[in-house]
């Protein structure tokens, strides 16, 4: 049985709260339930409904947002009501009902260039992981029944997984203009059908759970988090649209070189170098001054 944490994120509206889990909740689908009675099919609304302030609850993928009435504030109540949906979880509480499956959302995939020629970047209208994840070959994707049957593919070479999107990297052997329909309709189907994309409980998706990832934020230098803030703030919003990733590797104190770990439609990018010493080498001497004076890459 999978292990249910759950993480407090605000929202631009301050009636709502976001209740994030670590394990998805539902099959990239979403549900919104009005009242006690609208939530009928969601034995988990239901039960956030008995609480008095609940105006709203919406559960999709792996959170579950709450609307609340202006009776309290979330800040006296919200730690208590995410305690309330972590044991409820973990008891094996029912989320959605299978009768209550008419309310899905078709799946809608399309098919995006990056600037790595072999790369292209597959976007869904739903949430498909919680954290990245790269496959450089079928036994990497062991965890991953997505990407074990997308290596079935002669022409696949690599496939990295990231919030809403899959970027694949092909073969020379095959032209991007004879399989990317393939692809995409595989992609859709896959997701449509309600099938696992990672497995909730491997080692891996573990390993990269917010609060192991907090765990290796705290044991890192002072300079190493100014670094590993500058890439998430500024760095990975771009890489991602570009369907890549970028880690943070090390940082030397001694060197001042920065060794970061380039993934998805970023590893092996010819236009990659040009982008770590014009891009983000530039941003971290400028930003970090005498701090750094060189960035590394590593395909991931």
């Amino acid at each position: 049985m999978s292990n249910f944490s759950v993480s407090i994120h605000n929202t631009t509206n301050p009636s709502i709260i976001k209740f994030e889990t670590n394990v998805f909740l539902t099959q990239h689908e979403s549900f919104e339930f009005n009242n006690i009675d609208d939530a009928k099919n969601s034995p988990l609304a239901q039960q956030l409904f008995y609480l008095p302030f609940v105006k709203k609850v919406y559960i999709s993928s792996n959170f579950i947002a709450i609307e609340r009435f202006n009776i309290v504030e979330w800040d006296d109540v919200k730690e208590e009501v995410a305690k309330q949906i972590e044991d409820y979880l973990n008891d094996g509480g029912v989320v959605v009902t299978e009768d209550n499956k008419g309310k899905k959302v078709p799946v809608t995939v399309y098919a995006e260039s990056t600037p790595n020629p072999a790369a292209v970047k597959f976007v869904s209208n739903k949430r498909l992981v919680t954290s990245s994840h790269e496959f450089t070959s079928i036994d990497d994707a062991s965890y991953s029944p997505m990407a074990s049957e997308l290596f079935n593919f002669p022409f696949v070479k690599n496939v990295f997984i990231d919030e809403n999107y899959i970027s694949i990297t092909k073969f020379d052997v095959a032209e991007w203009q004879d399989i990317t329909m393939t692809l995409r309709e595989f992609i859709r189907d896959y997701i449509q059908n309600g099938k696992t994309i990672v497995s909730s409980d491997a080692p891996q998706v573990k390993q990269k759970s917010q609060q192991q990832q907090d765990l290796e934020f705290d044991k890192l230098d002072d300079t190493s988090k100014e670094i590993v803030n500058i890439l998430e703030e500024y760095i990975k919003p771009a890489v991602a649209s570009d369907g890549g990733n970028i880690q943070f590797e090390s940082y030397d104190q001694n060197s001042k070189v920065v060794k970061v770990i380039l993934q998805g439609a970023c590893s092996g990018c010819p236009s990659s170098t040009f982008t770590l010493k014009n891009g983000i080498e530039n941003m971290l001497k400028q930003m970090l001054k005498d701090k750094v004076s060189m960035v590394e890459a590593i395909n991931g």
